[in-house]
C-alpha cells in the first residue's frame, strides 16, 4: 500500500502558514473555513487553483489588456486545444449555455442582437426532450428562449423528436451527462435529425472533459455547440468554455460584455464580465488539463485515499476502502459505517461538518463519500486525524 510522503520541514512550513492565512481571511469575515471533500460544486467554491495557475494570474495582473485582443487569442488557443473550430472563454458554464443559445436565435444579425431578450417574431425555441429536463434549463432561457418539450414524461422518441422540430425551433438543448437515459434519444441521432433541419445542436458538457477524447468528442461527432464548466478542469469558479461552430462562436462572442463595449450593437450580454487574470487561467488551465500525465494525478489521489485507510485501520465496525474511477478516473474514500457501531454515518459527518476548518463529505445511508481531489496536498491527514477521533470518542 503506498502512503503519502512528509513534505520537508521546510515546505510543511509554507504549508501551514498558507491554510493560517487562509483561515484568517475567512475568520476576518466570521466565515468558517471549509476542507472540501465533495467535489468540483458551485455551493463550495468549485475550484482548487493550482500554484501555477495562481502565479499565472498574478502575472496577469501586472498589466492591463486590450480584452478583445485577450479573448480571441485565448479562444484560438482554447480551440486549437479542444480540436474544434472556434472557442470563447465565458463566466461559467451557465453564461456559455445562454450566449450559446443567443448566437442560434440571432446568428450575425444586429436587429436580433439588440432586441433580445424579446424575441417575438423569431425561431425562439429551445427544444429538450422530456426526459432530459434538469435544474439548467433554466439559463438558457434569459436571452429570450421559450423551452419546449418534445415526448413525454414516459419517455421521447426519434419521431417525437422530428416532429416537434418546426418552423420556430432556434436550438436543440442536449445534457451529455443525461446521454443515454431511459427513454430519450442519443445524441448521434439527435444530431442527425436536428441537422436533417436545419437545426443547431447545442450541449451542455459542463463536466463531461474526461478522458481528454472525451472532452474533444462531442464537436467531432457533430455538435453545433458545446458549454463546459472550467471550474472542473483547474480554471477558476467563475468561468467556462463555449466550443463550437465558428459563425455561433463569432455570435456569441459579439453579444458577450466586451462585444457590448466594442461592438456596433448594444447587446444583453454585458452583465457576463470577466477579469483578465481569469481568462488567462481558462487558457493555461486547459493547457495543462489536455496535455497532463492523467496516471500521475489519479495516482496522486490514490495516495491520499490510502494514507487516509492507513490511518484508519483498527478502529472497529466501520470499512473505509477505495472507490475506483470515482472523479474524473481518480479514486474516492468510502467509510461505511456498521450499526453496532454506536455511531451512524450522519453523526460523524456532522461532527467533521462542526470542526473548523469544517470538513464536508457526501453522507448516504451507512456511508460517508470523500472526495479528495478538491482537497488541498495534506489535508487528507487532517480529515482522517478528524475522522478517527469522531469514530473513536
Amino acid at each position: 500500500m503506498q502512503t503519502v510522503q512528509v513534505p520537508p520541514a521546510s515546505q510543511t512550513a509554507q504549508r501551514e502558514a498558507s491554510e493560517a492565512v487562509g483561515a484568517e481571511i475567512y475568520t476576518e469575515l466570521g466565515i468558517t473555513p471549509v476542507i472540501n471533500a465533495r467535489g468540483n460544486q458551485t455551493v463550495l467554491g468549485g475550484a482548487l487553483l493550482s500554484p501555477r495557475i495562481l502565479a499565472a494570474m498574478d502575472e496577469a495582473n501586472r498589466y492591463f489588456v486590450d480584452m478583445d485582443a485577450l479573448l480571441t487569442r485565448t479562444g484560438q488557443m482554447a480551440a486549437e486545444l479542444v480540436q474544434c473550430e472556434a472557442a470563447y472563454v465565458t463566466p461559467g458554464c451557465a453564461a456559455a449555455l445562454a450566449l450559446g443559445t443567443a448566437a442560434c436565435i440571432t446568428g450575425g444579425d444586429g436587429a436580433k442582437i439588440e432586441r433580445l431578450p424579446d424575441t417575438t417574431g423569431m425561431r425562439n425555441q429551445l427544444l429538450i426532450q422530456a426526459r432530459h429536463r434538469y435544474k439548467y434549463d433554466r439559463p438558457p432561457t434569459i436571452v429570450g428562449a421559450k423551452l419546449r418539450e418534445a415526448g413525454a414524461a414516459a419517455g421521447t422518441t426519434a419521431r417525437q423528436l422530428e416532429a416537434a422540430i418546426g418552423p420556430e425551433t432556434a436550438v436543440v438543448l442536449f445534457p451529455a451527462h443525461l446521454d443515454g437515459q431511459e427513454g430519450t434519444v442519443r445524441l448521434p441521432e439527435v444530431l442527425e435529425i436536428a441537422h436533417a433541419r436545419g437545426v443547431p445542436v447545442l450541449v451542455d458538457a459542463a463536466a463531461q472533459i474526461y478522458p481528454v477524447e472525451r472532452m474533444r468528442g462531442w464537436t467531432k461527432m457533430g455538435a453545433d455547440l458545446v458549454c463546459f464548466g472550467a471550474k472542473y478542469f483547474g480554471a477558476p469558479h467563475s468561468s467556462g468554455l463555449l466550443c463550437g461552430r465558428k459563425d455561433l462562436v463569432e455570435s456569441a462572442a459579439q453579444q458577450g460584455f466586451i462585444g457590448f463595449e466594442r461592438g456596433q450593437y448594444r447587446t444583453f450580454g454585458r452583465p457576463l464580465k470577466l477579469d483578465r487574470g481569469e481568462i488567462v487561467a481558462v487558457a493555461l488551465a486547459l493547457r495543462e488539463w489536455v496535455t497532463m500525465d492523467h496516471a500521475a494525478r489519479i495516482a496522486r489521489v490514490q495516495e491520499r485515499v490510502n494514507a487516509v485507510i492507513e490511518r484508519l485501520a483498527g478502529i472497529p465496525l466501520i470499512t473505509a476502502t477505495s472507490m475506483s474511477e470515482a472523479h474524473f478516473g481518480a479514486p474516492a474514500l468510502r467509510v461505511q459505517i456498521a450499526p453496532s457501531n454506536g455511531r451512524s454515518a450522519e453523526t460523524v459527518a456532522a461532527a467533521l461538518r462542526a470542526g473548523s476548518p469544517s470538513i464536508v463529505a457526501s453522507q448516504s445511508g451507512d456511508s460517508i463519500r470523500f472526495n479528495l481531489t478538491t482537497v488541498y496536498d495534506g489535508d487528507e491527514l487532517v480529515i482522517a486525524e478528524r475522522l478517527r477521533a469522531a469514530l473513536t470518542s
